[in-house]
């Protein structure tokens, strides 16, 4: 399984798993599929857009289990980790880098 290393100057490398960085990458609109860059003036909606989807994720997840306790079901399983936690440390770096005005870059 593949690697996502995101760098700046302003923080610490950012690794995470292959399927959680092309989750992020796409939620972002960016190609995951090699280098790539999040410049300081695109961060703001950047963090916007992470924490849209997981309030979605959150909302659907609610939905369904709400909708297998109202038929008799038991809920469905969710991954153990959510969203909401995977884009936890990415989104504190693009806060912080965004402050710095220093971009953020991966696959280089």
């Amino acid at each position: 399984m593949s690697l996502y290393r995101f760098k700046s100057r302003e923080t610490g490398d950012l690794v995470m798993l292959e399927p959680t960085g092309q989750r992020v990458l796409d939620i972002l609109g960016k190609d995951p599929s090699g280098p790539g860059i999040i410049l300081p003036e695109q961060m703001p909606a950047a963090v916007q857009a992470l924490r849209d989807a997981v309030e979605q994720e959150e909302a659907e997840q609610k939905r369904l289990k709400e909708e297998a306790e109202a038929n008799g079901e038991l809920p469905p399983e969710f991954d153990a980790v959510s969203l909401r936690l995977r884009s936890a440390p990415f989104i504190e770096m693009l806060q912080r880098c965004e402050q710095a005005g220093v971009e953020i870059v991966w696959g280089v």
